[in-house]
């Protein structure tokens, strides 16, 4: 029998606190305290290093099975790995959709076999992203899966009766409907944001009362049947106040943001990059200033990237037929300390509040969002938030490099990740 794995973290700070030793052995934290020492572990000199619980992504798109060519299990689990995470959730829009008990257990078993961190299949809300029937939810929660969060990303369940049929489904374990708010009548042939820089550029509109008419609706629905809602990529200031509004009626509605929506604007759109281009679109100053503020305040309760990565050919052509998305799972952390913790909207408790606790929460996830404490899972991130750099795709571990920071300098990086005490990055670089 192989013997247990030890390691010493020495003198991170806890969650951005005080200073403290962790000891890990197997897959659990052994001990936190001062001068803690263990004959043949392997130390970490963690000084000055914020200590986080691993990070919990609520949306990240892996692409496999179908589009490889983008992303895979594995690479998209490895780039997860590098940006702190210990847990993501993979969304349905695969080919073949995750709409079955089947599909679901297969993106499942190779998040198993990758082993850089969790995989939590979401399963679609509709047989194939159709919108016209419920899909298998109780197979697929059933499975070896255990999946409890549904959604048909990509697309917006339109149909008040299907989302209101989903809704009550789910209530019988307990799952949760995460809705892609989009108006799709509303939103034919929009490209951008609606606003002064698309009406500049003569660009197709996306007005944000494509998103707060959903949000309405679903949050009514919610309340009516009593279940639960959770509102994907959130992005315009009237969205925030239509949550914080279900939030105050005592309403089971929950809501994340992405890291670019805190950070970018539309008008970067004036570049014709189709970097930028993404869904729900940049929006204005005004919103990425309400959503920082909502995320302060818990009104938005998490972080979510939308790792949405593309093969260079999809993104390297004319914006009109780009396609939407941005790889964010490698640069999520550094974003959230720039937009957050620098600004001083968030201490470091508020990041692993909303990043890892209330994601984990959310999704239902067991062994994660848990506290740095003794006897609990060593699923750990630690990062030097001391760090400056530039970014470069070049050195992703994403299959895909559509990022919209290059060449930005940005804030903090991630030394280590350990997943149930195995670390799965050491000094910033894969295992």
């Amino acid at each position: 029998m192989s013997e247990t794995t030890k390691t010493l973290l020495r003198g991170a700070r806890l969650i951005g606190g005080d200073s403290a030793d962790v000891l890990i052995e197997g897959e659990t934290i052994a001990a936190v305290g001062q001068g803690l020492s263990a004959e043949g572990a392997t130390v970490v000199e963690a000084e000055g290093q914020i200590l986080l619980p691993g990070l919990v992504d609520l949306h990240t798109h892996l692409r496999e099975p179908g589009r490889e060519d983008s992303e895979t299990v594995l690479t998209g689990t490895q780039a997860a790995a590098v940006g702190g995470y210990t847990a993501v959730h993979a969304m349905a829009n695969t080919f073949p959709v995750a709409d079955t008990a089947g599909v679901v257990e297969q993106v499942w078993r190779l998040g198993r076999e990758s082993g850089y961190c969790d995989v939590q299949p979401v399963g679609a809300v509709t047989v194939g992203l159709e919108g016209a029937q419920l899909a298998e939810l109780g197979a697929m929660h059933e499975s070896a899966a255990g999946v409890v969060v549904f959604s048909d990303d990509g697309k917006c369940v339109d149909d008040a009766v299907i989302m209101r049929r989903a809704l009550e489904y789910v209530k019988a374990f307990d799952g949760v409907i995460a809705q892609h708010a989009q108006e799709p009548r509303l939103t034919e042939g929009a490209q951008m944001n609606e606003g002064v820089v698309s009406a500049q550029l003569g660009l197709g509109g996306w007005p944000a009362v494509a998103e707060e008419s959903i949000i309405a609706r679903d949050v009514l629905l919610a309340a009516h049947v009593d279940s639960r809602v959770h509102i994907c990529h959130l992005s315009t200031a009237g969205s925030v106040e239509i949550v914080r509004w279900a939030k105050s009626k005592g309403w089971n509605v929950t809501a994340e943001v992405t890291p670019h929506h805190l950070l970018l604007t539309d008008e970067l759109v004036r570049s014709y990059d189709p970097v930028y281009k993404v869904n729900p679109p940049l929006r204005t100053e005004a919103d990425v200033l309400a959503l920082r503020e909502a995320l302060a305040d818990g009104t938005i309760d998490c972080v979510a990237t939308d790792h949405a990565p593309h093969p260079h050919e999809d993104k390297d052509c004319e914006w009109a037929a780009a396609a939407m998305g941005m790889v964010g799972l490698e640069t999520a952390l550094s974003v959230v300390q720039h937009t957050m913790v620098d600004t001083g909207l968030l201490d470091w408790a508020g990041v692993a509040d909303r990043m890892s606790f209330r994601p984990a929460a959310i999704g239902r996830l067991a062994g994660h969002g848990r506290p740095v404490a003794a006897g609990e899972p060593a699923n750990l991130t630690l990062l030097d938030a001391a760090y400056r750099g530039v970014v470069n795709p070049a050195g992703f571990a994403s299959r895909s490099r559509n990022t919209p920071y290059e060449g930005r300098e940005l804030p903090g990086r991630v030394t280590h990740t350990f997943l149930r005490g195995r670390a799965t990055v050491v000094d910033g670089k894969l295992t």
